[in-house]
């Protein structure tokens, strides 16, 4: 497999061109080139330089094989690979802007048991190229005229990002660089199950990106029967661990919590949450949860949903619920990609 242009921040490609011989200006063109999303083939550049970049990298390393549209608009990406495999993201339209959810591992370790991109285990990590060239063709899809392209991010996709930690710290400074794509760290949300010496690790790094964490129980035990990585970093840990999050880039943290049926969703679960997080600069979002067709997990009721979500407002913790967004288009991570292996 070649090597991928766009891992390169713009100072990396400007000692690249320099060392080809190139004059400076070469590397703006190329570097705004890339960021428009395009391919090394289509950018304008002499053809010398075209033919001796093609030589060690990737002309086009992700490229859109399939795309699924929502009745609400949703548009939900299958993603082909350099080597071959295949990772999905989905672009989510909202009225402050345009979310583009990009995967960070093709596939995942962590085994949780709601999650369909799981199923198969961790394949590889994605490079920080890779993650960003998600983004960079989704955008050059939907920018243009008087039509907004993707203005947030979210790391939600396939995979754990703490669990490919430097590929994704390159690529949040990558991706919110000044004269690239320029997402504010503000405007991006980073979504782990709790690998708590990497959001150490990340708070210290003064990136103040939206840090998510998957909650869903309010035990360790009752964690542990969805989550294995709950046998290894407690509850206890991850609050310590969010603590010194939000001392450190002054952003709350939001809880995901999934609500299941005769697992966690009960009113004694929901005063239990409350127990534990009131007080706290956080947020709760609470997620109707999507069925995989290989698990045996059941979703709640909207009625159900709303009256968990009742109890948490009256016990003073903000909190909503997640609105559905692209559910009859495989709306589960992961769902598109295991039928596309199934079917192939």
């Amino acid at each position: 497999m070649k090597k991928i242009l766009q891992d390169l921040s713009f100072s990396e490609l400007e000692n690249l061109i320099l060392s080809l011989g190139e004059k400076k200006f070469r590397a703006r063109q190329l570097y705004d080139g890339l960021m428009q999303g395009k391919k090394i083939s289509a950018i304008n550049i002499s053809a010398r330089l075209r033919e001796t970049l093609l030589n060690d990298y990737e002309d086009e390393p992700v490229k859109i094989i399939q795309t699924l549209t929502s009745s609400d608009g949703t548009e939900k990406y299958l993603f082909s690979l350099a080597d071959g495999n295949i990772i999905e993201g989905v672009f989510m339209k909202y009225k402050y802007g345009n979310t583009q959810c990009v995967s960070t591992q093709v596939g995942c370790r962590m085994g949780c048991k709601f999650c369909a991109s799981t199923l198969g285990g961790l394949v590889r990590n994605l490079s920080s190229g890779e993650i960003l060239s998600q983004a960079l063709i989704v955008n050059a899809l939907h920018a243009g005229g008087n039509r907004r392209g993707v203005t947030n991010v979210v790391l939600m996709g396939s995979g754990e990002p703490l669990d490919n930690y430097e590929n994704v710290l390159a690529f949040l400074k990558n991706v919110s660089a000044e004269g690239g794509i320029g997402i504010s760290p503000r405007n991006i949300s980073l979504s782990t199950c709790g690998l708590v010496p990497k959001i150490y690790a990340l708070a210290d790094e003064g990136l103040p990106v939206n840090m998510t964490v998957s909650l869903h129980q309010i035990t360790d035990e009752g964690r542990a029967r969805t989550m294995p990585i709950a046998k290894k970093y407690p509850i206890a840990e991850i609050l310590k661990a969010c603590e010194y999050y939000f001392d450190k880039t002054g952003r709350r943290y939001i809880f995901e919590y999934s609500l299941i049926k005769g697992e966690n969703a009960d009113k004694a679960h929901a005063e239990g949450l409350v127990k534990l997080l009131k007080g706290r600069p956080c947020h709760v979002n609470l997620i109707r949860l999507n069925a995989v067709e290989e698990r045996s997990l059941k979703p709640v009721t909207d009625k159900e949903a709303y009256a968990f979500l009742s109890v948490l407002e009256k016990g003073g913790l903000s909190a909503t619920v997640r609105r559905s967004m692209g559910s009859d288009i495989a709306g589960a991570c992961g769902q598109l990609r295991a039928g596309y292996l199934k079917d192939s």
